[in-house]
């Protein structure tokens, strides 16, 4: 069986407000997120993990976006690894791979993720990453520049990342347990000393994390099912 956590248990201090409600051409962001990942045939069942207050407005979105899958709400956390280690718990015990994803990133492409459960079902744990392609510079606390950090071998981590379940609650435990804080799941792993491998995407896949990434996330969701 094959799991999706849907992490949607933040609270948008960037912008101010909670953006996984903010619309998009009528929908919520949570709704694309998960209307993407439920015409996946490969995903048995999701998981989504949430605010107290939220559950109530996303059963009546499940309504709306008409979802065929069954799925589960599943409190969340203090920290983003909390509400990852709240949604495990929640995962059947049939359940073998798990794909955890930000809610806040609604492009996410159907194909993109049947690609990373290929390779999870192979190595274990894989994480859909983007090649560094602009110069990174390293700043102090005043914005001035102190270096140009070489950008090879570089890569932008995303999500989903996807995972054998016996190993992320390998890995998320030992975290929990050291009292250590990761806003990453395979940075868990890296902690437990399990191997990840990148799957590169093809897909553009934003992070909505602030207002004026919405034009662009609009204009990719229009455009998504030509090829974009």
């Amino acid at each position: 069986m094959n799991v999706v956590i849907i992490v949607a248990a933040g609270k948008g201090a960037r912008m101010g407000v909670d953006k996984l409600w903010l619309e998009v051409d009528g929908i919520p962001i949570l709704g694309h997120t998960w209307r993407a990942l439920d015409t996946i045939a490969e995903i048995d069942r999701i998981i989504i993990v949430a605010r107290d207050e939220r559950h109530q407005a996303i059963d009546q979105l499940a309504g709306e976006i008409q979802v065929s899958k069954p799925y589960e709400l599943v409190l969340g956390g203090a920290e983003r690894q909390d509400s990852v280690w709240n949604g495990l718990e929640a995962c059947p015990e049939s359940c073998e791979i798990v794909a955890i994803h930000d809610a806040a990133r609604p492009c996410v492409h159907p194909d993109m993720v049947r690609d990373c459960l290929k390779e999870a079902y192979r190595y274990g744990a894989v994480v859909v990453g983007r090649k560094i392609t602009d110069t990174i510079k390293r700043a102090d606390d005043s914005q001035s520049i102190e270096s140009t950090v070489d950008r090879e071998g570089l890569w932008a981590a995303q999500t989903p990342q996807v995972l054998r379940l016996n190993l992320i609650r390998k890995a998320v435990e030992r975290v929990r347990l050291a009292k250590k804080v990761f806003t990453d799941d395979t940075a868990a792993c890296e902690y437990a000393g399990i191997p990840v491998k990148i799957v590169p995407s093809d897909y553009p896949n934003p992070k909505v994390t602030y207002p004026d990434d919405l034009p662009y996330v609009s204009w990719l969701l229009a455009n998504q099912s030509r090829g974009v």
